[in-house]
């Protein structure tokens, strides 16, 4: 196994995560099996009870953990299925290592950070280095992205365990990347100071860097590279520019411009095979047409919907569209605001805000035979939505709204559930489509696997109303409704799951390519209304 360990310095939000997932796809592209491990610091066992507000997405994997959006893009980059193990945090590591002293496995010693803590640090990357990710088959390479900026607290335990596993590995099975800033001046100059303060904090926990990538908004030409190498003992050829670019998909095109698979190969003593361009290919997708797509959410930072907006940009991509997203806050907008969007979308969430117009927006696409994609929530709103204007019962709600008649009610195992972390309807179920109806015929047979993330369902009460008021329930898992669609409309479908989770620029989710499909064809009919 070949581990590639990712540091930070400077600042946060620099794109170690996207920076550890182009790195792999660039080994990836060469034809090796590739895995990624993402640690976070926090002391949270995972993030399902984190504010999406303050942490972005919560990504949840095919066995149900929920997980930093790191892994997400590492899922969509290199097309793998990760587990839980893939994501450590402090919460993890500390309660293992409690759990081990309580039952005595450490026979009286002294539990502290060093060797304990340390030791379990050790111990979950390697044993989630030997998770098959792919198939069936093991990787040969291990990503690791250390969350955090060197120098925190919270992260030094972690660091002092790579130290430490450099130490026992062979030179050749370890390799240090360190992402740092590389700011341009008032004068337009590139500061190296930042990435030279950095590297020497890193020094101090007794870490070399083996590469280092400089992020910048100006490409780093050879004299900056030069001045970093000389004050940092990095080769001038391992000091890497990664310049802002528009598409994050175009990240492992740069870096294999900048050589930096022919760095690690050499360093790793790997074969620097001939890369596949599929990857490249796909990326590079030219577009010729654009569409608008309104999504209504209620937490108004886009991170908290990072993995909707890159399925729209995959979808998009496979149908050489640009898809251009107006946000619109639940709470304030105009039903104006929908009326020249080519599509509209409703995303999933919790709580009773924002909700009532989301509800006005479903209507307004349903009756105005707008393409419309719903969401988990998006999914039990469009039922309310449509037993209240349809059905005719006014108060229809949902259970986790308040009063009202229920027509989404709390699943029955969530009654008496107490704790919030780890307790919702998580990870992958099977789904059986139902034949000859929209679903089906988007994913071209009748069963599919999608991952779920709610405590919430359609009512059984109510499935049999709706259903002969012309809503076509298409997709199911036993009794679990799972699909609602509308036949006489050019394109009204909503999942109970979440689709944008198995999605990727290689193969973009099947709703996704529905709905921004019927998104092309609605602006292609509007034109030829006005004609």
């Amino acid at each position: 196994m070949k581990y590639i360990v990712v540091t930070g310095g400077v600042m946060s939000g620099l794109g170690k995560g996207i920076t550890t997932a182009s790195i792999g796809r660039l080994l990836k592209n060469r034809g090796y099996q590739v895995t990624a491990v993402k640690i976070d610091p926090y002391l949270n066992i995972d993030a399902g009870t984190m504010n999406p507000a303050q942490h972005g997405e919560v990504f949840v994997l095919s066995d149900g953990g929920e997980v930093d959006l790191d892994l997400g893009n590492y899922e969509r980059f290199l097309d793998i299925n990760l587990k839980s193990l893939h994501n450590i945090t402090t919460g993890k590591v500390y309660r293992n290592v409690i759990e081990k002293e309580r039952r005595g496995d450490f026979l009286g010693a002294t539990v502290q950070i060093i060797p304990h803590i340390t030791d379990e640090i050790k111990h979950c990357i390697r044993g989630a280095a030997e998770v098959e990710v792919n198939g069936g088959k093991k990787a040969e390479i291990c990503m690791v992205e250390v969350g955090g900026t060197v120098g925190d607290i919270e992260s030094m335990p972690f660091l002092e365990a790579v130290r430490q596993m450099h130490g026992e590995l062979a030179p050749q099975d370890m390799l240090l990347v360190h992402v740092t800033l590389v700011p341009v001046d008032t004068m337009g100059d590139l500061k190296t100071k930042p990435t030279q303060h950095s590297v020497k904090a890193l020094r101090e926990l007794g870490l070399q860097p083996d590469i280092i990538v400089g992020r910048s908004s100006e490409v780093i030409g050879p004299q900056t590279k030069k001045k970093i190498s000389a004050f940092t003992d990095v080769p001038a050829k391992a000091v890497v520019s990664a310049k802002d670019v528009p598409d994050i998909y175009q990240i492992p095109v740069e870096l294999e411009k900048e050589g930096l698979a022919d760095v690690i190969c050499g360093y790793l003593a790997l074969e620097n095979r001939e890369p596949d361009p599929t990857w490249y290919r796909v990326v590079s997708q030219e577009y010729t047409s654009r569409v608008t797509v309104a999504i209504v959410s209620k937490y108004g930072i886009e991170d908290v919907y990072m993995s909707i907006k890159e399925s729209l940009k995959h979808a998009g991509r496979a149908l050489s569209t640009e898809v251009n997203i107006r946000w619109l806050d639940a709470e304030t907008f105009s039903l104006r605001d929908l009326a020249d969007v080519d599509g509209i979308l409703i995303p999933g969430g919790f709580g009773k805000r924002g909700i009532e117009g989301k509800i006005r927006a479903i209507q307004y696409a349903r009756e105005n035979r707008k393409p419309y994609l719903g969401l988990c929530l998006g999914f039990q709103l469009s039922v309310i939505e449509y037993a209240r204007h349809v059905l005719g019962i006014p108060d229809a709600t949902s259970e986790e709204m308040g009063p009202g008649t229920h027509v989404i009610a709390i699943l029955p195992e969530q009654e008496d559930v107490s704790n919030l972390g780890g307790t919702m309807r998580l990870g992958n179920c099977n789904v059986d489509l139902k034949e000859g109806t929209r679903a089906a015929e988007l994913y071209g047979k009748t069963g599919t696997v999608e991952r779920h993330r709610h405590r919430y369902e359609v009512n059984p009460m109510f499935i049999k109303d709706l259903e002969d008021a012309a809503l076509v329930f298409s997709g199911s898992c036993g009794e679990r409704m799972e699909i609602c669609e509308l036949p006489d409309h050019p394109f009204y479908l909503a999942t109970q799951f979440h689709p944008e989770f198995k999605s990727s620029p290689t193969k973009p989710s099947p709703p996704y390519i529905g709905f921004v499909e019927a998104c092309k064809k609605n602006k292609s009919s509007s034109k030829d209304q006005v004609r």
